[in-house]
């Protein structure tokens, strides 16, 4: 068996391929770098690296070796990090974001009943903007995001809110009168385009390349906020397939939603770095779907209750 600072030291030396800094970033002398790999090699029976005056590299069995340890290693240190967390409780500080105003009465139902459940974790709520949020969570500003689906590259919990999918035009725009449209009308119109800095899935998702039967869809301006993007609509300057919900928290005079009969319903849920799989960010999820779960039985109970007849 590897002892764990053998492990350490050449996953260390793998990694910077250079005997003064892994001792410098263990904070022990090159002489004990050289010491440990000999003898993990001995112990082996073959060189892990080759040695030159100029340049360090790892033998096809070290390649080995290294990527087998790498996600041990960090398994291990995932079940340290819960442990630890489970013996403290859910405590500290949990930071939460939502990206539209209309996700926020979702999301302050799930910070209330965690906040009953984990009254010693505090919780910030903030808004995110297109342009942060992912930066956010890769930088560790945010622990979770309330945002659409997809959002590639992220861990994902279960969906807390569905809606229809429109299309937002000019007022004065030929398609503003139609009582729905097809998502083939994509393909003759300009499309506004999200920053560049949004999910690749997303955009492929709410402003494809080309339509259900194949057509391409013209790109139009990029926008770098919603209502940048709603103001480029209202300015003839393109179209723009949103939620149902934009029609209610965005309403404007000069931009028309019109119903789009056959896109598939627009998911959103919570999303967060997987290497920050928490106790908290796993409780927060728990405690969002619990809360979502209540609200619809709540909404069935209330729908049932209007529909029963009087006796």
């Amino acid at each position: 068996m590897l002892e764990r600072h053998e492990i350490e030291t050449f996953l260390a030396l793998a990694e910077e391929l250079h005997f003064g800094r892994t001792a410098e970033r263990l904070r022990v002398t090159t002489g004990r770098i050289s010491h440990v790999i000999k003898k993990l090699e001995r112990r082996i029976g073959a060189p892990l690296f080759e040695r030159t005056s100029r340049v360090v590299r790892l033998t096809p069995i070290g390649l080995q070796l290294a990527a087998d340890l790498t996600p041990l290693v960090a398994g291990m240190d995932e079940a340290v990090r819960r442990a630890v967390e489970a013996g403290r409780g859910v405590s500290g500080q949990l930071r939460v974001a939502f990206l539209g105003e209309w996700t926020g009465p979702t999301l302050l139902k799930a910070v209330n009943l965690f906040n009953d459940r984990h009254p010693d974790c505090e919780v910030q709520v903030h808004e995110a903007q297109l342009s942060n949020t992912r930066s956010s969570l890769l930088d560790g500003s945010i622990d979770i995001l309330f945002a659409s689906r997809p959002f590639d590259g992220m861990a994902c919990g279960p969906t807390l809110l569905t809606e229809a999918r429109m299309l937002a035009v000019a007022a004065a725009h030929p398609l503003a009168g139609e009582e729905s449209v097809s998502l083939e009308v994509l393909a003759d119109h300009p499309v506004v385009q999200y920053p560049a800095v949004t999910s690749a899935a997303f955009k492929r998702d709410r402003t494809p390349e080309q339509t259900p039967s194949g057509r391409p869809v013209p790109k139009g301006p990029i926008g770098n906020t919603f209502s940048e993007l709603l103001s480029l609509v209202a300015l003839g300057r393109g179209i723009l397939p949103v939620g149902e919900h934009s029609r209610r928290y965005y309403p404007r005079p000069d931009v028309a939603y019109v119903p789009i009969h056959d896109a598939p319903p627009i998911e959103r849920g919570l999303v967060w770095l997987e290497t920050n799989t928490t106790t908290r960010v796993r409780e927060f999820v728990r405690a969002a779907t619990d809360a979502n779960a209540a609200t619809d039985a709540n909404a069935v109970t209330e729908a049932n209750g209007k529909r029963r007849p009087a006796g």
